[in-house]
């Protein structure tokens, strides 16, 4: 069964800074970190001239600083990777209907039925390349295998722009010389006692059998290092399942301090989260408020309402849920908001009394979506939204 397969795994190289680099020109060719580099910062993506530093995901920013102290520090502008990360799904729905997402910037593909329309594996992944080039003007590396894990360790070994296919029957000597660490599972927690027995490389992990793994590694992992090191990874391909919420939340280095601070970032965080429903075709039933003081106190509230995906109404109820729970101190570590109890959009919605028809502000939003689709996400802002802020506070006016 699992040799009859084709799965991809397509990974965006250095996906935010690649993004960055090409909307700045200027900075290709140039360390580019997407991240802070104070101390509540982490790296979240370097582009291929910062790794040459040391520089890595999730590396705290002054780390990051310090390694690559002419690096430049960009801001995250999720709302604007997620719509990118929108046009490579749909470059890769164009091959196969069973796409499993794994983010924004990566997913498995199982190909197997689409071989007769675009064929073999290699073919389709290099085809995959082209469009995804030529669509976003971005690279994507794919590794082609008979197993999800397989395909994984392929399309991360020649980054970027990589194609790698390992052909049915030569997974074991493929994986045999890469170090233990890229079996799932192996962290730097668990490697140094797999190195302790003499297991450096998959084919040391290879060359024992499944019963002295569980002895020395117990039942379950041991067991799942031996399947790991035959490449008999035997999962399927899930395609996406309706999504239970959605929602975004941003940690600030500098805590919120006031009501029109924190009613600011809430506007902005209704807008990226109303835009991210509006993508999946949905609307939320609930609306839930996240909010974290300095010493790290969470709180959480909640509250029904008639199924939307309007950015005003997401950002009129979470206001009111923070009066309801904040009074105004201690100060605001965290924002989040999130859209739950998710339906279709296609269904019947319940208007306000006096608010404008459902249907009205359905059509203004889609042209909001559509300017910001063409000319980036400042290009239209609601009315009344005076501050931005970043994921580290409100931007400083000036």
């Amino acid at each position: 069964m699992t040799a009859e397969r084709t799965i991809l795994h397509a990974d965006m190289d250095a996906f935010y800074a690649a993004i960055e680099q090409r909307d700045h020109p200027e900075w290709r060719g140039r360390p580019v970190i997407v991240g802070g580099d104070g101390p509540r910062q982490v790296v979240s993506t370097a582009s291929y001239e910062a790794r040459a530093f040391g520089v890595r995901s999730a590396m705290p920013g002054v780390e990051a600083k310090r390694r690559c102290p002419n690096g430049i520090f960009v801001v995250p502008r999720m709302a604007h990777y997620a719509a990118i990360g929108a046009q490579v799904r749909a470059v890769f729905e164009r091959f196969t209907d069973q796409v499993e997402p794994l983010s924004l910037d990566e997913a498995f593909l199982d190909v197997t039925g689409s071989q007769a329309l675009f064929g073999d594996g290699a073919t389709i992944a290099a085809a995959i390349q082209r469009e995804v080039r030529s669509t976003v003007q971005l690279t994507v590396s794919v590794g082609v295998a008979s197993s999800k894990f397989v395909a994984k360790v392929a399309s991360d070994l020649r980054k970027p722009n990589g194609l790698v296919v390992v052909p049915p029957g030569t997974e074991r000597a493929f994986l045999a010389p890469l170090p233990v660490a890229r079996l799932w599972g192996v962290g730097p927690a668990t490697q140094p006692k797999l190195e302790r027995i003499g297991l450096r490389t998959i084919g040391d992990v290879q060359a024992r059998s499944r019963e002295q793994l569980e002895a020395a590694f117990g039942a379950h992992f041991g067991a799942h290092l031996f399947v790991l090191s035959h490449g008999l990874d035997v999962r399927t391909v899930e395609p996406e399942q309706q999504a239970k919420s959605l929602g975004h939340e941003l940690t600030f280095a500098e805590d919120l301090r006031s009501p029109e601070q924190v009613r600011a970032v809430l506007l902005q965080l209704a807008e990226q989260v109303g835009r991210r429903l509006r993508s999946h075709g949905v609307r939320a039933g609930v609306v839930r408020l996240k909010l974290r003081h300095p010493d790290f106190t969470t709180l959480s509230r909640q509250r029904s309402v008639p199924p939307t995906a309007d950015d005003l109404e997401l950002h009129r109820v979470a206001c009111e849920l923070l009066a309801d729970c904040w009074p105004g101190r201690p100060g605001v570590r965290l924002l989040g908001i999130t859209g739950a109890h998710l339906v279709p959009a296609g269904g019947p919605v319940q208007g306000s009394l006096f608010g404008k028809p459902v249907a009205q502000r359905d059509r203004l939003l889609a042209a909001m979506d559509r300017i910001r689709d063409r000319h980036g996400e400042d290009a239209v802002r609601h009315g009344g939204e005076r501050k931005r802020s970043n994921p580290w506070g409100p931007d400083r006016e000036g």
